[in-house]
């Protein structure tokens, strides 16, 4: 177990010592939270819409646009030079691998959301609630199950023509579950509702990103043998 996890770990710091020396995704993907709450400021009357009745999708659609900018480009590097099939030669299980991949793109989706929510309050001034670590965990579990997504699919569209074009057509229909119960989970915690109403939709969150997971785990030597 200690050599699985080991094995895990030193993916995880591969790919991010590649980002920080590259800093290509994690610019990409800051960018565009700027840019998106720069526009959202400016498309919204706040004299005839609340800007904190609608904060939450705004904030998980920002999370999902700016998330596939970065996620779309986990392999690329790697596939561009070869290098990917040496990771796929080591002796690293390929679901070790995978989970590699997907938490390193965590890390940096995550890193992403915080500015994202900093972004946010800066333009819209919005009160993160009585219970921000409960806001800061819904927004994790929906990271966890879309990144584990995303690197899967990532994987599929990666050896293919069409690449990242491919990517959202195959990923959206998938995101559904933590579109609903993410949205509805933040803007209760946003309008400072007790935790004991948003328990379920955590609970909903926490089986989505367990079951992507597991899937993209055992999914994932498939799409990389093919």
């Amino acid at each position: 177990m200690r050599g699985y996890l080991g094995q895990v770990s030193a993916i995880v710091w591969k790919d991010l010592l590649l980002e920080l020396r590259t800093k290509e995704r994690i610019a990409a993907m800051g960018a565009f939270a700027v840019l998106a709450g720069i526009l959202f400021n400016y498309a919204i009357d706040a004299t005839i819409v609340r800007p904190q009745d609608i904060a939450s999708g705004l904030v998980w659609m920002t999370v999902v646009f700016g998330g596939l900018l970065g996620i779309g480009r986990t392999f690329q590097l790697e596939s561009t030079d070869g290098a990917f099939q040496g990771v796929l030669m080591s002796p690293a299980p390929k679901d070790a691998v995978f989970l590699g991949k997907a938490l390193s793109n965590f890390v940096l989706l995550y890193a992403v959301i915080l500015l994202i929510l900093g972004v946010f309050a800066l333009f819209f001034g919005i009160d993160f609630g009585a219970s921000p670590g409960m806001l800061l965990l819904a927004l994790a579990l929906g990271a966890l199950g879309f990144v584990a997504l995303g690197t899967l699919f990532s994987a599929v569209s990666s050896g293919t023509h069409m690449g990242e074009t491919l990517l959202p057509i195959l990923i959206f229909p998938l995101l559904v579950p933590m579109v609903i119960y993410g949205v509805s989970a933040t803007s209760r915690l946003l309008a400072g509702r007790p935790v004991a109403e948003v328990a379920g939709n955590l609970r909903m969150l926490a089986a989505f990103a367990i079951l992507a997971v597991a899937a993209g785990a055992g999914l994932f030597r498939f799409v990389v043998e093919e």
